[in-house]
């Protein structure tokens, strides 16, 4: 192993954690606007739910892993960026708002491409095009201008901030927390009667720890030259478009391990539960509003520094300060955007 890259074992780090977290979303259901939809409108909150289990058990084990010296939180650029409130209410509200219009944010677009369905393709490609166009494409100096991102000089975590002023461990702050995840998660009957999806639910949590402590080990040998990562469906499918397209302009990276393992783990899924089949769009009038949906996604993921997966799971692993405010903001403009597809806003 130590002829290999660091870069290619970064990838190889993303991969395993990108091919549990496709067969969570196959085996489990994990899936973001797939709770939103089934809470609000299906009476069924198991999948919603769901999620705090996947929290508990990611913002736990990233807390342990770092009490241990496994890995560097304060590392991840959600704890090395200033936090801009603005950028994540935004940027938020953009990327619920396009996920409600595509039908999937873009963990859920790779997941179902995984199984066959050409248009989250679609969805994937326009979203991964947006992203750049607002990192570092035309959009890349308006963005700047309004959502500047400096480094940070403290702490940009939640535990972190309580530590350096009251002495408190982190360990000790982030637990808690994740227990009220746990209790809340696991207070709805159906959900505990579900051991299937409570297991995937513990991979899945299980999948950004790993990218974490993984990331931290190859980031100290490297000398920084790896980063400290965790999942993410925005950029990520910029790098691995650019990527696919031309290896010169960025190389093999854990982002480009990260989407190829989420696409095998949900192709596994699908195969395992027999719903692959091709599927691809008819209503020319669907497709736009998956595009018009994917490059809001695509916009609003790069202004909040992450999706639903960046902000709502990985982010929040750490207990970043943006975490909370920027998966508010995204549920927020999910359910403002399922409302407009589903009633159109008529009086019921």
């Amino acid at each position: 192993m130590n002829n290999v890259p660091m870069d290619v074992l970064a990838a190889l780090v993303g991969l395993v954690g990108g091919l549990v977290l496709g067969l969570a979303a196959r085996l489990g259901d994990f899936c973001t606007l797939g709770a939103l939809e089934s809470a609000a409108y299906g009476k069924d909150q198991r999948r919603l739910r769901l999620w705090g289990v996947v929290l508990a058990v990611a913002i736990s084990g990233a807390f342990l892993a770092e009490a241990a010296g496994w890995a560097d939180l304060g590392a991840t650029f959600y704890h090395s960026i200033t936090w801009v409130p603005a950028a994540s209410i935004v940027g938020g509200l953009i990327f619920g708002y396009g996920m409600a219009l595509a039908g999937n944010c873009g963990f859920g677009a790779l997941v179902r491409f995984g199984g066959g369905d050409l248009r989250s393709l679609v969805v994937v490609v326009v979203m991964g095009i947006f992203a750049f166009v607002t990192l570092s494409g035309p959009l890349g100096p308006l963005r700047t201008l309004l959502f500047e991102q400096t480094p940070a000089t403290a702490p940009q975590g939640i535990a972190h901030w309580l530590a350096a002023r009251t002495g408190v461990a982190p360990l000790l702050i982030a637990l808690p927390v994740a227990a009220g995840f746990l209790i809340w998660g696991l207070a709805y009957a159906p959900l505990r009667a579900d051991k299937r999806r409570i297991l995937w639910g513990i991979a899945a949590g299980l999948a950004i720890v790993w990218c974490l402590v993984a990331t931290s080990s190859l980031n100290r040998e490297s000398f920084g030259a790896v980063g400290v990562e965790a999942p993410s469906f925005t950029a990520p499918l910029g790098r691995t478009i650019l990527y696919f397209m031309t290896s010169t302009a960025g190389g093999i990276t854990f982002s480009v391990g990260l989407v190829a393992g989420v696409l095998a783990g949900s192709f596994s899924g699908s195969l395992i539960r027999g719903l692959f089949r091709w599927e691809a769009c008819e209503d020319p009038r669907e497709l736009g509003r998956q595009v018009s949906g994917a490059a809001l996604m695509g916009i609003g993921g790069t202004i909040a520094l992450g999706c639903s997966i960046g902000q709502g799971v990985s982010a929040m692993s750490v207990l970043a300060f943006s975490a909370p405010v920027t998966l508010a903001a995204i549920v927020i403009g999910g359910l403002f955007g399922l409302r407009q597809m589903i009633h159109g806003f008529q009086p019921d």
